[in-house]
């Protein structure tokens, strides 16, 4: 595998992707969103690519964005794309081939609802999930306000956004997010495994099933993202998203009560 802030190794028609920011529990900054995005177009336009297994180095899958990244500032993209998020989620929505995941440790943010668009979703023992956007002073991204409820129900979806409550394995394989649960060590080789399997079928079959699959839901994902769109441009920036970043950055609870009793103006 070749150094950066995603591996790739290519074998019997899966490409394996890790993320690889395990100092930083692979959260997405600039340089990891334009990767994975680049990875994931080579590997639609590879013909020798069937399949695609994404997972996250040091035990951790992803803890979503780097809010440590926050307020440095970022150069101008000259791609675009408004940020490194919307040059991923335009490949990935694109993506036409199988993708499985095998995720264990932290999935947070893009980490969880980076899985709802999997095909295959492989999760460890140690499992930790969470929708934290509400937490954040946000709301939900990737297309999850679509995605999720459509894969588990509408008021079990809005139980995990509202609350950000912790999801481990066993819940998200009751409640239909995780396709099955396995030892976090065998988490990848199992993977893999599935992934070379289906790799064995005509790459132009896979592409035309997932079209299949995905047809009804292309007019809601694409709803989605741009409601999400706008409800971050409209929050980000307002004083409970300042404090919930803020918190995060000081390692302690944000105080969004203190806000309330503050008041407009």
């Amino acid at each position: 595998m070749r150094d950066g802030p995603v591996l790739e190794r290519r074998e019997d028609g899966v490409l394996l992707l890790v993320l690889n920011r395990p100092a930083k529990k692979n959260a997405f900054d600039e340089a990891q969103w334009d990767a994975f995005a680049d990875a994931l177009r080579r590997a639609r336009e590879d013909d020798d690519v069937a399949v695609v297994v994404a997972t996250g180095a040091g035990g951790d899958f992803s803890a979503g964005v780097d809010l440590s990244a926050f307020g440095g500032g970022r150069p101008a993209r000259t791609d675009g794309f408004e940020s490194g998020y919307h040059n991923t989620m335009d490949a990935l929505v694109a993506f036409d081939k199988p993708l499985v995941a095998a995720a264990t440790g932290v999935a947070i943010g893009f980490g969880a609802t980076f899985l709802f668009h999997c095909d295959v979703v492989y999760v460890g023992e140690g499992l930790r999930m969470r929708l934290p956007f509400v937490r954040l002073g946000l709301v939900p991204e990737g297309a999850s306000s679509y995605l999720l409820p459509a894969m588990i129900g509408t008021r079990r979806a809005a139980e995990l956004f509202y609350t950000a409550e912790w999801i481990d394995a066993a819940r998200a394989l009751e409640a239909g997010i995780a396709t099955r649960v396995v030892p976090d060590a065998e988490l990848v080789d199992t993977a893999l495994a599935k992934a070379r399997e289906i790799a064995q079928h005509p790459v132009s079959s896979l592409r035309a099933t997932k079209r299949t699959l995905r047809v009804a839901n292309e007019a809601g994902i694409r709803a989605a993202l741009a409601a999400e769109d706008a409800g971050m441009k409209q929050l980000a920036g307002s004083p409970e998203n300042v404090e919930a970043v803020r918190a995060f950055l000081e390692k302690r609870a944000p105080d969004f009560r203190a806000l309330r009793r503050r008041g407009p103006g």
